[in-house]
C-alpha cells in the first residue's frame, strides 16, 4: 500500500492528547489522511484532522457501528483511541469495528485501567509502588487514612479510574479525606469503592513513553514534568499535564517503568507509558501505567525527532521499524507549552542564554 494512500482513524480528536497525535504523525516522513472522530461537535471544530465526523460517546448505543461504518466507507487501515473510555471499548470490540487496532491485550487494558488492581500486581511483582489500599466504603476510608498516617507525612485520595488526576487531594487527616469523597459521591456521583489511598510521594515526577512489538522495546523515553498546566489553582499543586517538561537521561528510571510494562504483560504490545514519582530519598514509585494510547504530549519526543506515533503506526501495519532504543534523546530538551500560546521545544542553552540576558 502506497504510503501517501494510508488511511488513519484517530478518537478524540476534539481533545489535546489526539491532537498532539496528529501534530506528530504530521512530521512523518510518510503522508497519513487521518480522519478524525469525537463524540463533540463543537470540541471537533478545533480538529487539524483531513475529515471530522461526530459519533456516539463510547457508553452509548450505536458507538461501535458508527466506528464500523467509517472506518468501511473510508478503507481505513488503523483505529486509535486517545480517551481511555474509547481505548477500552475498542478493545473488547477489536473485531468488530472492521479496522485494525493496534492494543494490547483486553486483560492488560483493563488492570492497567484500574489504579488500585494495577498497583497490587505491580507490587506483587517486586515493582516499587507507593503504599496504597483500595477504599471499600465511607465507613472504612477513616481506618485506612488514618493507618497510612502512621507512617506517611500526608495521603493521597484520588480516583481509581480516570485520567488528570481525577479526584485526587493530598490529605493530613481522615477528616479531610472522608469530606472530600463525600463531595465526589454527592455532587459527582462516584462511591467509595471508586477511590483509593496511597502515601504522598514528595519527590520529582518522571513519565515513560513507550511502543513495544511482540514482545521488544521499539522505542521508550523518560521525561520529567517540571511544571504543570494551571497547577497553581489546583489543591495539590499539581495536574498531571506538564506546562514544562524535559527529557532525562536516568538508568534507574527507564528499568523501573520496563519493570512494571512487563509485570502487567510479559509480552508487550502496543502503546505504553508509566507515571513515576520519587521518595523522598529519590527512589521512582510507578504510580500508574497507561495502556494502549499515549501521553498528552506525545510530540514532545516527535518534535525531538523520536516520533513514537509514527513509529506505532509503522508498527500496526505489519512492518518492523528501526529500533531506537531506550531514552535516546539527549538530557534537558524542554517542552514548554501554554494555553492559547502553543507549544516549543527549546534546550536548556536557550533558556540559559534568556535568563542572563541584560534587561
Amino acid at each position: 500500500m502506497p504510503a501517501d494512500d494510508i488511511t488513519l482513524m484517530l478518537t478524540g480528536a476534539g481533545g489535546s492528547a489526539c491532537a498532539n497525535v496528529i501534530d506528530a504523525l504530521r512530521l512523518s516522513e510518510h503522508r497519513y489522511r487521518i480522519i478524525g472522530l469525537d463524540c463533540s461537535a463543537i470540541t471537533l471544530q478545533l480538529s487539524a484532522a483531513d475529515s471530522r465526523h461526530v459519533i456516539p460517546r463510547a457508553d452509548e448505543p450505536g458507538y461501535i457501528a458508527a466506528v464500523r461504518d467509517i472506518a468501511g466507507h473510508n478503507t481505513a487501515a488503523l483505529l486509535h483511541a486517545q480517551p481511555d473510555p474509547e481505548v477500552m471499548m475498542l478493545g473488547r470490540h477489536r473485531g468488530d469495528v472492521g479496522v485494525a487496532t493496534y492494543l494490547p491485550p483486553q486483560r492488560t487494558l483493563e488492570v492497567a485501567a484500574d489504579k488500585s488492581a494495577c498497583a497490587a500486581m505491580l507490587a506483587a511483582a517486586g515493582v516499587p509502588v507507593p503504599e496504597a489500599v483500595p477504599i471499600a466504603s465511607l465507613d472504612s476510608a477513616a481506618a485506612v487514612v488514618d493507618d497510612l498516617l502512621q507512617r506517611h507525612e500526608r495521603v493521597w485520595i484520588r480516583a481509581r479510574h480516570g485520567a488528570g488526576s481525577r479526584a485526587s487531594l493530598p490529605v493530613r487527616s481522615a477528616t479531610q479525606a472522608i469530606a472530600w469523597i463525600s463531595w465526589w459521591i454527592e455532587e459527582r456521583g462516584l462511591s467509595a469503592g471508586q477511590f483509593m489511598a496511597s502515601e504522598m510521594l514528595p519527590g520529582r515526577e518522571f513519565a515513560f513513553q513507550s511502543v513495544w512489538q511482540d514482545g521488544e522495546i521499539v522505542a521508550g523515553q523518560s521525561r520529567e514534568r517540571v511544571a504543570y498546566l494551571y497547577g497553581h489553582l489546583t489543591p495539590s499543586g499539581q495536574t498531571s499535564t506538564p506546562s514544562v517538561a524535559r527529557t532525562v537521561r536516568a538508568p534507574h528510571v527507564d528499568e523501573t517503568a520496563i519493570a512494571a510494562i512487563r509485570a502487567l504483560d510479559p509480552q508487550p504490545h502496543g502503546v505504553f507509558c508509566v507515571d513515576m514519582k520519587e521518595r523522598a530519598g529519590g527512589d521512582p514509585r510507578v504510580t500508574e501505567v497507561n495502556a494502549g494510547r499515549f501521553f498528552t504530549t506525545s510530540n514532545f519526543f516527535a518534535h525531538a525527532g523520536l516520533n513514537m506515533p509514527d513509529l506505532m503506526v509503522r508498527c500496526a501495519l505489519g512492518e518492523r521499524p528501526q529500533r531506537r532504543g531506550v531514552s535516546p534523546l539527549p538530557e534537558d530538551l524542554y517542552w514548554i507549552r501554554m494555553v492559547d500560546m502553543g507549544f516549543r521545544l527549546v534546550t536548556r542553552d536557550d533558556i540559559e542564554r534568556l535568563a542572563s540576558a541584560d534587561h
